[in-house]
């Protein structure tokens, strides 16, 4: 009879973990297909405490960009996040629940929370958020303090100028004032790039809060170079800009947690290895329109 009743006990836990996504989960097994049998302390099955602790919450937070047209971008009228990155955390997120990233949409199991480059790294290390999927460099530095997955992404930071400036390179620069965002390392490429060329350009450069901001003061030539990485630049575009053949300081994206949760992270590197090889990743950001 005892046995029975221990049996009957893990049925109903199993069956709870998988209510939040529905009756679809993906193939193979899954975090939440297995939480129920981890009690504190344990990884049965793989699962982890810090993994778990997001399925009991029943909602990954993931730290995401607001103003990125197609990476990350939240839409004014709804508040919906929409972008590549975003459909990567919902990927992810039907992983750690047991079911489709549409159904991980759906039932809203992801919460994001809008970053930048400066707030991102303390939001991750204070435990506010699970996840940094918003164009984060990965660094031998950054990888000092945060666990980050294979590259989702690879870019180079590229240079936005007005098209009435009569700069046509980055040797048009020289004195100049370059925008770039807080706390990003564009300025330290930009300076090895003209050093390993040869070019004697010193411009001035500043920082701003985010690119929206950026944007404007190109537009309104506050500044005379938007100086980011060319994706996002990509989507700030118009008739009267235009971005120079120049790129340097390649870019490679991670998807970023603390570095405590070992956990989490060895399910994200999963996931995102399994995208690449099985073509799923580049499915993801042909729909998005990505170079």
């Amino acid at each position: 009879m005892m046995k029975k009743i221990l049996s009957f006990a893990l049925a109903i836990t199993m069956a709870a973990a998988l209510t939040a996504c529905g009756s679809k989960p993906e193939q193979g097994t899954t975090a939440a297909a297995s939480a129920g049998e981890t009690k504190a302390g344990d990884t049965a099955n793989g699962v982890t405490a810090d993994v778990k602790k997001i399925i009991d919450r029943g909602t990954l937070k993931v730290g995401c960009k607001s103003d990125i047209p197609k990476f990350s971008l939240q839409n004014t009228a709804t508040g919906e996040y929409e972008g590549f990155e975003d459909d990567l955390a919902y990927e992810i997120a039907g992983t750690i629940f047991g079911c489709t990233p549409e159904e991980a949409k759906e039932k809203k199991l992801v919460e994001f929370q809008g970053v930048t480059a400066k707030t991102r790294g303390p939001l991750l290390e204070n435990g506010e958020i699970d996840l940094v999927i918003a164009t984060f460099t990965i660094t031998p530095e950054r990888k000092e303090t945060y666990n980050f997955s294979t590259p989702y992404y690879t870019d180079a930071v590229g240079l936005l100028v007005n098209k009435d400036s009569g700069i046509t390179s980055i040797e048009g620069l020289d004195g100049k004032i370059v925008g770039v965002a807080q706390s990003a390392n564009t300025k330290d490429g930009f300076k090895k790039y003209v050093e390993e060329k040869g070019f004697n350009v010193k411009p001035e450069f500043q920082e701003f809060d985010g690119y929206p901001a950026l944007a404007q003061a190109l537009a309104t030539k506050q500044i005379d170079c938007f100086s980011v990485d060319r994706a996002i630049l990509s989507g700030y575009v118009n008739d009267k800009n235009q971005i120079l053949e120049d790129r340097f300081a390649e870019q490679e994206y991670g998807v970023a947690s603390a570095k405590e949760n070992e956990g989490l992270a060895s399910l994200v590197e999963d996931k995102v290895t399994t995208m690449i090889s099985d073509g799923s990743m580049k499915t993801l950001q042909d729909k998005w329109e990505l170079q």
